[in-house]
């Protein structure tokens, strides 16, 4: 435990934690003299790390400095490497894209704290939200990021696939298939890499959570970037269609409402909304085109999220049903992919 008032902070360095977030404070002028002066709050919603608020009374009167905390998911190295994931911050913080790192500890980090809202479900199907979420996809799918600019769906599928058999019992293992799943991802990946594709650094966890609005300015701002990578485009639609499935922050976090998946009408209006933002025109053929290719990456989509569902149920000690939802995953699967591939 290391802070409390109005919560905690399970870290296992809390005393490191403590002197990184006294360090924080005086750097903006601020003497801590008693740890009871920090207020915890957690935040609700993530899966793959615990978030809390942190607020401590100012040197300037009765204002009030917040920052958000970071501990990291126990065992989600298996997803990625911890320092490129750093280094994406980092540059994302440079670009003036995301917040700024402000300190960090053995096992978290300390961020700026963005004085916007996190969306909601509902945010997801206002249409003007929308069409803003959708331009600020296409600004992140264009940033030049560092480092190798190649496709990582395929080989992180694999690894995964490697990591959730490792992990796996016999009879769980049989029950989602794993034996088999190795065929799929290359059928898969030959049937969705024909054709031209366009490249993009995409999130790869665009859900509503992870997106943020100024009230006042309307900017959207993306955060959490701990699966980003390079990847088709339309992969990171797909993920952002999928998504909109899922509400996080209900009694049953982990149950997936398919029926509220978004429509034709719905998915043509984001793309739409996606290739007007870059300022080029653009054919009904390419919506058409791109709509197609979301559609099918869906499937890539399912596997990846369901395989991470297995590995995290065995890993991760977030309240959350894991493997319940990794079902649902490899169920959508299952019952979209004869609709959505030709052989």
């Amino acid at each position: 435990m290391a802070l409390k008032k109005n919560g905690f902070i399970p870290s296992s360095a809390p005393e490191e934690l403590k002197k990184v977030l006294v360090a924080v404070a005086s750097v903006w002028g601020d003497t801590i003299e008693d740890m009871e002066e920090f207020h915890v709050f957690p935040l609700k919603g993530a899966m793959t790390n615990e978030v809390f608020q942190i607020n401590w009374p100012t040197n300037h009167g009765d204002l009030h400095q917040k920052v958000l905390v970071r501990v990291y998911g126990k065992g989600v190295e298996v997803f990625f490497n911890r320092d490129d994931e750093i280094r994406t911050f980092e540059c994302m913080s440079e670009l003036g894209q995301g917040p700024r790192l402000l300190g960090r500890f053995s096992d978290g980090r300390i961020e700026e704290f963005i004085h916007a809202r996190t969306l909601s479900v509902a945010d997801l199907r206002d249409p003007e939200i929308s069409s803003l979420i959708a331009a600020k996809l296409r600004e992140f799918n264009n940033l030049d990021m560092p480092g190798p600019k190649n496709v990582l769906l395929w080989e992180r599928l694999r690894t995964w696939l490697s990591q959730a058999k490792r992990f796996c019992s016999p009879s769980t293992a049989k029950e989602f298939g794993l034996d088999g799943l190795e065929e799929e991802i290359s059928i898969l990946e030959k049937e969705l890499t024909q054709g031209y594709q366009e490249i993009g650094f995409c999130h790869n966890d665009l859900q509503y959570g992870n997106i943020m609005m100024d009230e006042e300015t309307r900017v959207i701002t993306l955060i959490d970037y701990e699966y980003a990578s390079y990847n088709p485009v339309a992969y990171d639609l797909a993920n952002h269609f999928c998504e909109m499935a899922a509400n996080y922050h209900s009694e049953t976090p982990h149950i997936l409402d398919y029926s509220i998946y978004p429509d034709l009408e719905e998915r043509q209006r984001f793309i739409s909304a996606y290739l007007a933002s870059s300022g080029n025109e653009y054919s009904d053929a390419e919506v058409e085109q791109l709509l197609s290719d979301a559609e099918k990456y869906t499937l890539a989509n399912h596997l990846f999220w369901g395989l991470w569902g297995i590995i995290s149920g065995h890993v991760n000690k977030i309240d959350f049903n894991y493997l319940e939802y990794a079902r649902q995953r490899f169920q959508q699967y299952w019952l979209t992919k004869p609709l959505l591939l030709s052989s």
